[in-house]
């Protein structure tokens, strides 16, 4: 209780100092937090809005399918196993067909992924009943980013060409019945949806999907015809580059950080220095080397406490803002292929929180601790003619 008080009465007593020690630490709080609350925030988004129109509660995908190699489309299919079939009717799963074509927009030819889907599903937030009641013969959907780039509005038409299971070109022009916006990028981008049954009839694959997409309800079971994929497998690139932002982020807020410390650990240095006769009076008088090692140490762990305080009285209403407000990202972040929403709205959890909280006061104090150390070898005659060598 000693050291607490002898503590704050040095800190008041610092002036300037103080005032400068504590507002470059209540930064990096809260810059810390921002920091951390903005890509928690984002990770949730992204999380949220890829599951709700690309990955629902997981996916089937039938074997040798692989995304990421258009190549494998052309086999990537089969019938849908029976053992399935009911929880389709039962609204449980949603059937994909994927298959590669060029369009033809404007006489250019550009390469799409096709992707036919029931236009009953529910399972995603993509408009698939817009493929529904049209006039059009062979209605499709596009994405945004999708129609920016082949230069299409509702109403027009496009040429398809692609290749049907005997490996003959074939080719149809579709209307286009929608474009929608998502966040989601995976499933705009370079992609054309069509009714599952128009697209089965083009490549003469009837009954047959490419991959599986589950809804609520759908319990995945042991010897599955297909392969389960789940949220970790899905979303591992996702993960990956979340943590890489996580990061970098660290290195800017860990040099707050590190600024912040110097400021403290230069002020400790600075105090033990001026107050040598201080420190040899307070061992004479019965005090051990090891309780005036702690007064200093507990000044550390005040700048620390203070801060967070100040940091509390600014840095709460601003993030409280930020949180309801959102943070606007730049429009050309919508083209960088990942789920990144116009807003982003920062998470800020207790847990979140209370381990910055953790990190600013552990570290000031063994910064405030590391020059005190001296004290304990310290003689107490030298110390009262101020020789601390």
């Amino acid at each position: 209780m000693l050291a607490i008080q002898l503590a704050f009465k040095n800190i008041s007593g610092a002036g300037f100092r103080t005032i400068l020690n504590i507002a470059v630490l209540s930064f990096a709080f809260v810059v810390i937090i921002f920091y951390n609350g903005v890509l928690e925030g984002w990770n949730q988004q992204a999380r949220r809005d890829t599951m709700e129109w690309e990955i629902g509660q997981g996916q089937l995908w039938v074997p040798g399918y692989d995304p990421l190699d258009y190549l494998s489309y052309q086999d990537a299919h089969g019938p849908i196993p029976e053992t399935l079939k009911p929880q389709i009717a039962a609204g449980q799963l949603a059937p994909v067909l994927v298959a590669q074509a060029s369009a033809f927009p404007q006489g250019r030819m550009q390469g799409v992924v096709l992707k036919g889907i029931d236009p009953g599903q529910k399972m995603l937030k993509i408009p698939t009943a817009l493929l529904e009641g049209q006039e059009a013969e062979m209605p499709a959907l596009v994405g945004k980013r999708m129609a920016q780039s082949i230069k299409v509005k509702e109403g027009d038409q496009l040429l398809l060409r692609w290749r049907d299971k005997n490996g003959a070109f074939d080719a149809r022009e579709v209307t286009i019945a929608g474009i929608f916006d998502s966040n989601v990028p995976t499933i705009d981008g370079g992609q054309i949806w069509l009714p599952l049954e128009r697209l089965q009839e083009m490549l003469g694959l009837p009954g047959e999907a490419t991959l599986l997409v589950a809804g609520e309800g759908f319990t995945p079971f042991a010897n599955a015809p297909w392969a389960f994929k789940d949220h970790d497998y899905l979303l591992a690139d996702l993960d990956m580059i979340i943590q890489s932002k996580k990061g970098a982020s660290g290195i800017v807020y860990g040099l707050l950080l590190v600024i912040a410390l110097l400021a403290i650990f230069d002020t400790q240095v600075l105090s033990i220095f001026r107050r040598q006769k201080e420190i040899g009076t307070y061992i004479a008088l019965g005090m051990t080397r090891w309780q005036v090692v702690r007064i200093f140490t507990v000044e550390g762990a005040a700048y620390s406490i203070l801060a967070i305080l100040l940091g509390a009285v600014y840095g709460a209403p601003l993030l409280w803002y930020l949180s309801k407000t959102g943070w606007a990202m730049p429009s050309a972040s919508q083209d960088m292929g990942i789920s990144i929403a116009e807003k982003i709205y920062p998470v800020f959890g207790a847990g979140l929180i209370l381990a910055t909280v953790l990190l600013v006061v552990l570290s000031a104090t063994i910064v405030s601790f590391l020059p005190a150390r001296k004290i304990a070898k310290l003689n107490p005659t030298d110390a009262l003619k101020g020789k601390i060598q």
